[in-house]
């Protein structure tokens, strides 16, 4: 897709979002949501990229996924179907999605094992600084009613970054957490552990649609309001 195209359905894809909101259809809360988890989720991919570059590996740049062009790293369910269908479902109080993930060749990091596992954690990490920015400028600013666009949308970015940063580190693969207990396992346990990666994406699904995750986030949630 060339610059021009790229432009061209960015503008598509604002106006259509205007025209939900004037027309009802998602709510101010639901639009603020939206609003600070997709620049979240490309941060977080960039971030792989940028940080396996670092380390020896070109692929990401070559691959021109090191930009903050919101088009380059669009992937048509995980950013745009799932977190409207999510947030309008929840009346805006839920939303989630992902990009396309960044390409990292890890046989090309000078330290594979060990700048691999940074290159997977530092996602959650630009998550997690998020997540820390946002209650920082919130504590510092005087909060008068009705809230202002500015504070309505530093808490979303709050909120959608810490449950960013708690569902990647997940153990889960593909999940960054997974990286962790790549990095861990004795050898033995490589050949089944490789065997039930193949299935990961199945295993991802069922953990989204049936496990509580609630129960994962709201403790994070919790923790990052006492910040406030």
């Amino acid at each position: 897709m060339t610059r021009r195209q790229q432009g061209i359905l960015l503008i598509v894809l604002v106006a259509v979002a205007v025209i939900l909101v004037r027309g009802g259809r998602i709510s101010t809360d639901t639009a603020y949501l939206l609003g600070a988890l997709i620049p979240s989720i490309i941060l977080h991919e960039v971030s792989h990229g940028a940080l396996a570059l670092a380390f020896g590996d070109d692929t990401a740049k070559r691959a021109g996924r090191l930009t903050l062009n919101p088009i380059a790293h669009v992937d048509p369910f995980g950013t745009l179907v799932l977190p409207v269908m999510l947030a309008i479902a929840t009346a805006g109080q839920s939303a989630f999605g992902w990009a396309k993930p960044v390409p990292v060749n890890q046989r090309r990091l000078r330290n594979p094992r060990d700048h691999g596992l940074l290159v997977s954690l530092v996602g959650p990490g630009v998550n997690i600084a998020l997540a820390l920015f946002a209650a920082v400028m919130l504590r510092t600013m005087t909060i008068t009613f009705p809230l202002s666009p500015t504070v309505l949308f530093l808490y979303s970015l709050g909120v959608v970054n810490v449950i960013l940063a708690v569902f990647n580190l997940l153990p889960i693969p593909p999940l960054d957490g997974s990286a962790v207990v790549e990095r861990l396992l004795p050898a033995r346990y490589w050949e089944p552990y490789l065997r039930l990666r193949q299935y990961a994406p199945a295993l991802l699904l069922v953990v989204v649609l049936v496990l509580p995750l609630e129960r994962v986030f709201d403790p994070a949630l919790e923790l990052w309001e006492r910040l406030l």
